[in-house]
Order: C-alpha cells, then sequence, then structure tokens
C-alpha cells in the first residue's frame, strides 16, 4: 500500500472494465476517476502546474485562475490547496452542482457566467471573464488548457502508454473530445506505435470541436463550442457525434449493472458501442477512455425530474434484458431487534 502526502501523488491507471457482459461487443474501458480529484484532468492538472512552477510563472502569491466545466476544476482546486496556491475557477451553469461544492469545501473561489457566447454555449464567455481578470492584475495566472502543451503531454506520456502496457495488440481507441487533449496525447503516442491503431474521437452532437452546428448541450465535460486549439484532426481516423439521450442510456445501462460512471464516459462508451455495431470485431482489440465516475452526475444524469424535464419521460423507458423488475408486495415487517440493555 502506497504511502503519500500530497493528494495528487495517487492516481490508479491500470484498472480497465470488461464491457462485453454488458453490451454485447469486445470493448474495454479504462477506468480514470480513481484518484483524489475523481477524474482524468488529475493529470493535465499537474502537468500544467508543475511546468508553470519550472518556468517560474507561478510564484507564491499567484492565483491561479482557469475556465472549467467541472473536472479541471477539481483537480486544480485539490493541487492548490495541497501547494498553498489561490485558485478561481471560472465555469457555467452546467457544472453539477456537487462539482462547485467540492471546489468550495477545497478553498477554491468559484465564478458563474450566465451569458452565451456567439456559438451558443458558454466557453468564450468563460474565457473572456478570464481574461479580464489577468488583464486586471499580474498575480493571476491563467494556466488555459485549450493551449496548454502540457495538457495533451500528460496523456503521451502517461495514459497511452498504460494503455500499450495492458494491450500491445490494441486495435481501435475511442476518446471522448473536449479540449482534445487527451485525445492528441494518444493520438500522437499511438502514431509512433510498433503497429497501427485506429483512434476515433466521440464528441458530442451540438459540440463544434470539428465543425457542424452548434447545439443544445447539458451534459458537461465533452464537446467543444469552438474548435479546440491543440486539435490536429491528421491523428484523428474517424469523428463520432453521440446525442445526449444516447449519453444517458449508455450510463444507466451500465448503472443497471453497477457501474455508476460518469456522463463523458456514457458518451464515449455510446459511441464506441455504435462503431463497433458497425465493423467485424472477430480479434478486434478495442478500448475506451472513461474520464470520470458517476457521483457527480447524481443531480443531473441519474436525476429523474433533471432527465424528464430536458428529455421527457421516454428517456427512462426501460428496455433490454438490463431491466430490474422488482417485487410488488412488500416484505413482511419483522420484529425489531432487542438490544440489551445497559
Amino acid at each position: 500500500m502506497p504511502v503519500i502526502s500530497a493528494p495528487h501523488d495517487f492516481n490508479e491507471g491500470h484498472l480497465f472494465v470488461d464491457l462485453k457482459s454488458i453490451f454485447g461487443c469486445p470493448l474495454y474501458l479504462k477506468c480514470e476517476g480513481f484518484n483524489f480529484a475523481g477524474s482524468i484532468k488529475l493529470k493535465a492538472a499537474n502537468e500544467m502546474v508543475e511546468s508553470a512552477e519550472r518556468e517560474g510563472i507561478l510564484k507564491p502569491d499567484s492565483v491561479i485562475v482557469e475556465s472549467s466545466s467541472g473536472n479541471l476544476g477539481v483537480a486544480l482546486s485539490m493541487i492548490a490547496a495541497s501547494k498553498g496556491y489561490k485558485f478561481l475557477c471560472v465555469t457555467d451553469s452546467r457544472c453539477n452542482l456537487s462539482t462547485r461544492l467540492l471546489m468550495e469545501a477545497l478553498g477554491s473561489k468559484v465564478h458563474i457566467v450566465a451569458d452565451l457566447d456567439e456559438n451558443g454555449g458558454f466557453l468564450g464567455t468563460r474565457i473572456e471573464y478570464v481574461r479580464s481578470l489577468c488583464a486586471s492584475d499580474d498575480r493571476y495566472v491563467w494556466l488555459s488548457q485549450y493551449t496548454n502543451p502540457g495538457n495533451w503531454q500528460a496523456h503521451y506520456r502517461t495514459t497511452a502508454r498504460q494503455i500499450a502496457r495492458h494491450f500491445p495488440r490494441l486495435d481501435v481507441l475511442f476518446v471522448g473530445t473536449g479540449t482534445a487533449g487527451t485525445l492528441m496525447g494518444c493520438a500522437r503516442y499511438f502514431r509512433e506505435w510498433h503497429r497501427p491503431v485506429r483512434i476515433v474521437a466521440v464528441d458530442s452532437v451540438g459540440s463544434v470541436a470539428f465543425g457542424g452546428e452548434p447545439g443544445r448541450r447539458m451534459i458537461p465535460g465533452l464537446g467543444m463550442s469552438m474548435r479546440p486549439p491543440l486539435l490536429d484532426e491528421s491523428y484523428v481516423n474517424e469523428v463520432i457525434r453521440v446525442e445526449e439521450a444516447d449519453t444517458i442510456r449508455a450510463c444507466h445501462q451500465m448503472a443497471r449493472r453497477g457501474f455508476l460512471f460518469g456522463g463523458s464516459t456514457g458518451t464515449v462508451v455510446s459511441g464506441a458501442t455504435e462503431w463497433l455495431a458497425r465493423h467485424d470485431t472477430r480479434d478486434m482489440t478495442a478500448v475506451a477512455i472513461a474520464p470520470d465516475l458517476g457521483e457527480r452526475y447524481l443531480d443531473t444524469v441519474y436525476q429523474t425530474n433533471w432527465l424528464q424535464d430536458l428529455f421527457g419521460d421516454e428517456i427512462l423507458a426501460p428496455s433490454g434484458p438490463a431491466t430490474t423488475t422488482f417485487p410488488t408486495d412488500e416484505p413482511t415487517p419483522r420484529e425489531p431487534d432487542r438490544w440489551p440493555q445497559p
């Protein structure tokens, strides 16, 4: 058992789930939520902070500021608390309540923007607010996950190598796309590998990361309302876009089998299973990356009223063999336990 003194020193990166029994196709899911930040964003956050420290950008009185829909904000909150920095997260109304409360519990400040940008999202508004802060006081340090090469380098050195170690005969890798840090780090690594690996990027419908029309997106984590500056499509073999309704169905299908994953994971798994259903999977090794777990989505993806308000009653209609049937009769009450009197 490891003994650590800093929370970012622990990050379990060698856990995979075989999803074949749930979805009927050969797919391994790399679980990235087992660390104190609860998501894959810990890798990028740690790399960007350490790089800024090496370059002398971060000083004792610095205030780290970042635009985040949630997970990176939590990771930076944890690292800032551990290292003694102040941190301000600029987010929007789609950020899960539990995520905002977690950042505040770690001592961070959270600013929520309310105005939509020209693409119907909040990202442009968030970035403009960050820029105005940095212009107003030089103590603010913007790590800029959207342009910082440390974002993809972290996954080149860790995530991709962990996958390669466990699956030396990897054929296809499914990666969700937000800032494109995870995608580009893994894609660059496997471009140099000993065998060709098909890189399939998974995006949300309504995201403009790979072009297309902007649209409503209610689940944070994947998708962008602008083209990611880190994205180089020459490393990507194929792009799959997933409707949020399908994201939710995938999440609930896994939850009915005891695996509670986040919305980003539901999107990636939905896209991967759809792709695998269209291809010959004999002797194929396929891996998808699960960015986080599901606890932070209990008031959204797993909350009945939220789902019904946004997607209608049919989103929860039971279907398929994974549906659980509960007995309708109430069990006979048993006698209460009799505790010994003191």
